[in-house]
């Protein structure tokens, strides 16, 4: 392909990434993968670059761009030099006319940013919510010992000693492809994600339930805390998403019990561990405001209307954990959210509908060895991880104790 054919791809693919967005369809990454499926002249590196420009132009704008074109401008007003590359040529864009439409700039929707703001996350915070990613491994306990783990490529202990199985690789690493994966020693797993995990206290021993397991990311890491003695449930009310679970529990030697739900009617799928459970985790489903690293077209998604779902599904799932914890016991709540809303707001509420009977549990900050400052920032009576600051995906995490 020409410099010119990859421009044009790539507005061909913003098209339907932007449509996908709106109506809540496929992820950007599926649409890509699905459009060169049936365009076998693209190379290796053409399929490079295309992905590339096709982030660089979602990132680049902040409420919905009308067309792929216009999201594709957007990039050209920041980098002229690929204005020349609209020349009209055989599989090239046609030239850029006068008063084209070119997509505004901004960090999200104007209502979402504003809401992210009122948050405290505005400015360089904001914008360092569409940088890259890092490329961050869990090791996995059950099988490997951090400190003697043999990997191909050099890694960085991302909290030094405070949780040394938490490793920070140079992007684009083919971790999938090591035997050390395939063999269950290592997870990916986002270093955030495991820290919020490690709040939870997992012990040896203990009942514990992940409410919104999903694909079991932290469920594998609540195993290896629990060093698979005790007993782990995982639950969902996706059957898709807890089908995924099970293959990667046998991976990694991971002992979990799984339950599948019936979204809605939660509750009667458990009613034997009613006030019997030591801790439930709750990752519940959010905006997930705090990995647009890696899904950057996820804030063209929301809308306040979802939003009000969202805080209202959260707020349910919550009332349906508290109900399992026993006496002593603990709630621990984490969402990949920066909004209050999803976040501090939550568990606030919470605590005043449940009474008495609750606290809010401190969460202790951890040293950063690698550059010396503390993780996260208190947030009501949570914790809050952010890009910028922490240099891992957003959380928020909070910990209420049951008293009686």
């Amino acid at each position: 392909m020409t410099p010119s054919a990859r421009v044009q791809a790539a507005i061909d693919i913003l098209d339907l990434v932007i449509a996908e967005a709106v109506r809540g369809g496929a992820p950007a990454d599926r649409v890509i993968v699905e459009w060169f499926r049936t365009r076998r002249f693209a190379g290796s590196g053409d399929r490079r670059a295309v992905r590339e420009l096709v982030f660089r132009a979602i990132r680049a704008c902040g409420p919905v761009p009308a067309s792929g074109r216009a999201a594709m401008l957007r990039l050209v007003a920041d980098d002229p030099a690929l204005g020349a590359l609209f020349d009209g040529g055989p599989h090239a864009p046609a030239p850029i006319v006068a008063d084209e439409a070119v997509a505004d700039a901004g960090v999200a929707p104007a209502w979402l940013e504003q809401a992210l703001a009122e948050s405290g996350i505005k400015g360089e915070h904001a914008l360092a919510l569409l940088g890259r990613a890092p490329l961050d491994i869990r090791v996995n306990t059950l099988k490997a010992d951090p400190a003697t783990l043999a990997l191909p490529v050099p890694a960085e202990a991302v909290f030094g000693e405070a949780l040394p199985e938490a490793l920070r690789l140079p992007a684009g690493t083919s971790v999938e492809s090591w035997d050390a994966f395939a063999d269950g020693l290592i997870e990916v797993q986002d270093a955030g994600s495991q820290w919020v995990g490690h709040v939870a206290a997992a012990q040896p021993g203990e009942t514990i339930v992940d409410l919104c397991a999903g694909a079991g990311g932290k469920t594998l890491a609540l195993a290896a805390a629990m060093g698979n003695r005790g007993r782990l449930i995982a639950c969902d009310a996706s059957r898709d998403r807890l089908a995924r679970l099970a293959p990667r529990a046998a991976r990694a030697g991971a002992i979990v019990e799984t339950r599948l739900l019936d979204g809605g009617r939660e509750i009667a799928g458990l009613q034997d561990l009613a006030a019997a459970v030591d801790a439930v985790l709750v990752d519940a489903p959010c905006s997930g405001t705090g990995t647009w690293r890696r899904n950057p077209e996820a804030r063209w998604r929301l809308n306040p209307g979802e939003l009000a779902k969202l805080t209202q599904l959260q707020a349910r799932l919550i009332d349906i954990a508290a109900g399992l914890v026993k006496p002593g016991g603990r709630l621990v709540y984490v969402t990949c959210s920066l909004l209050d809303a999803e976040g501090a707001a939550q568990i606030e509420s919470f605590l005043a509908r449940a009474g008495e009977g609750w606290r809010a549990q401190p969460i202790v900050p951890t040293m950063l060895s690698t550059h010396g400052t503390v993780l996260g920032e208190t947030r009501g009576k949570g914790l809050r991880l952010a890009p910028l600051r922490d240099r891992t995906d957003g959380f928020f995490v909070a910990v209420a104790q049951r008293l009686w």
